[in-house]
């Protein structure tokens, strides 16, 4: 049955449309069956090949069907058009007005962990460069130091097909919600980047999301604000 997700009485999601997906039993020595993905969000997460670059896919047996995208009920005082990042469950709200939202599935890397509190979304681009920070050329000079200077949009890039950027009383954060092709980090904290989600997800989410909207970054025990 559908779960809720309550923070201090402020939001609650209720999924419209179920995983649907079921793990069939197996043995001890039997090899794990994989779950079988519903039409929809196949469709859903279909590839892409009018792009710049062509975009996969993505492996959804490796992703936990609450992070597919889908809209929730959500309740709170934010206005239609902010985006809610809750970082401790890897979700991000887009809010719709009318007590509806789409929730997206995030993966949350060391860079995500370092920002909370309110922003604006500076900016959007479409297939961005992406530019390694100067602690990282200082941590690891052999490896990004040869980027110093960007690295070009494409399949391999950090940034993937969309990226959002964050200020703050108009400076720059650092901090990016932007794409990925490493389907499996959806869900999961890991070593290095901003808030990634699956490209058709930050692509949907590119759409809908305009310069100067809200965006609210909760951390650990972090209330959202009002």
């Amino acid at each position: 049955m559908p779960t809720s997700l309550t923070r201090r009485g402020f939001v609650i999601a209720v999924p419209l449309l179920l995983g649907g997906c079921v793990s069939a039993g197996r043995s001890a020595t039997a090899p794990k069956a994989k779950r079988e993905i519903p039409q929809y969000y196949r469709d859903m997460y279909a590839a892409i090949d009018d792009e710049p670059f062509p975009i996969p896919a993505p492996d959804l047996t490796k992703i936990d069907p609450k992070y597919y995208r889908q809209e929730v009920a959500y309740n709170g005082p934010e206005t239609p058009g902010s985006v809610v990042v809750d970082t401790p469950n890897r979700f991000l709200y887009l809010l719709l007005g009318e007590g509806r939202a789409m929730r997206y599935g995030v993966g949350v890397g060391k860079a995500g962990l370092e920002f909370e509190g309110t922003g604006v979304i500076q900016y959007k681009r479409e297939w961005p460069r992406w530019t390694p920070t100067q602690d990282m050329i200082a941590r690891e000079p052999e490896r990004y130091g040869p980027l110093a200077q960007g690295m070009e949009p494409g399949p391999t890039n950090p940034l993937g097909a969309r990226a959002l950027y964050l200020f703050k009383n108009g400076v720059d954060t650092l901090y990016r919600i932007h794409g990925t092709n490493e389907d499996w980090s959806i869900g999961r904290s890991i070593s290095s980047g901003c808030i990634r989600m699956l490209n058709q997800d930050v692509m949907d989410l590119y759409r809908r999301v305009r310069p100067g909207s809200r965006v609210i970054v909760l951390q650990q025990d972090t209330p959202l604000a009002a």
